[in-house]
């Protein structure tokens, strides 16, 4: 069992904390956030339903973000006060922790951290396989229960991939299936079309959303798995890019990202994901 510490007791930083905690696969999880006694007070909340929810997940809430550096996965969520942690604002934070000794996996929750991923590698140096982001995982979720409306079917039937530089994600429709049987050969291309242009009008996810998507992520960066997870990667060499964040297939496990798995994609759903990454 492990300690997770969220930067961020905003939205999406409460409810992934709350999510961890319910699903009860880590020990500690420290909520931080210069509103400490928000913190603290969220924290609380979280810890009072256990006995309701059937978990027993221990939660602190802490005001100094010096509190992550031993923590087995870090994440980057949204402030209290501020909102999302991006742009120098979270570099210098992400700066402060690696000079402090923070050597765990960092896990970047919040739909405007696009940027801020890219750079912690590009101008900090930390390795690519130890950055992962979670937003753009909960539009995965999107496609698969609106493919599953299709057939008046459930979204737990349907198996597909999406690539790309978040927001411009590109569905691998070619080769989704629903079933056992080829996506496309149930769902009319007209109705393809529909909902990819409804998944435009989806982003950004909302906090809890994008809860549901991270806890699996930290969870896998935790605990090596056989199951592959999406995952916002920066790429290193995938779609002849390198630096880049780009939506993909992973394989997570001991504390990083093993692999990158690049699904099968149509020419032109290839160069939908290309034109992403420029």
């Amino acid at each position: 069992m492990s300690t997770i510490a969220v930067l961020g007791a905003g939205p999406i930083g409460a409810g992934i904390a709350h999510t961890l905690a319910r699903r009860a696969r880590v020990r500690d999880v420290r909520l931080i956030d210069a509103a400490a006694t928000v913190a603290a007070g969220k924290a609380l909340d979280i810890r009072q339903t256990g006995p309701v929810e059937g978990y027993d997940t221990r939660l602190s809430g802490i005001g100094d973000p010096l509190a992550a550096v031993g923590a087995d996965v870090i994440v980057v969520a949204d402030t209290h006060a501020d909102g999302e942690w991006e742009g120098d604002r979270g570099l210098a934070l992400i700066r402060q922790l690696v000079a402090a000794g923070a050597s765990g996996p960092f896990v970047f929750a919040g739909p405007k951290q696009t940027w801020l991923m890219e750079a912690v590698v590009r101008e900090l140096g930390i390795a690519s396989d130890r950055v992962v982001g979670t937003a753009a995982v909960a539009m995965v979720t999107a496609a698969r229960a609106l493919a599953g409306l299709e057939v008046n079917g459930s979204g737990a039937d349907v198996a597909l991939a999406m690539c790309g530089k978040p927001p411009a994600l590109t569905v691998a429709w070619s080769s989704a299936t629903i079933g056992g049987s080829l996506l496309t050969d149930r769902v009319p291309s007209h109705r393809v079309l529909a909902i990819s242009q409804q998944l435009k009008k989806l982003w950004p996810p909302g906090p809890y959303a994008i809860a549901t998507a991270s806890a699996p992520v930290v969870e896998g960066l935790i605990a090596s798995t056989r199951r592959d997870t999406p995952g916002v990667t920066v790429l290193n060499g995938e779609f002849g890019q390198r630096g880049v964040a780009c939506l993909l297939p992973l394989t997570l496990g001991k504390g990083r990202v093993l692999s990158r798995i690049v699904p099968s994609l149509s020419p032109q759903e290839r160069t939908d994901v290309v034109n992403s990454l420029r």
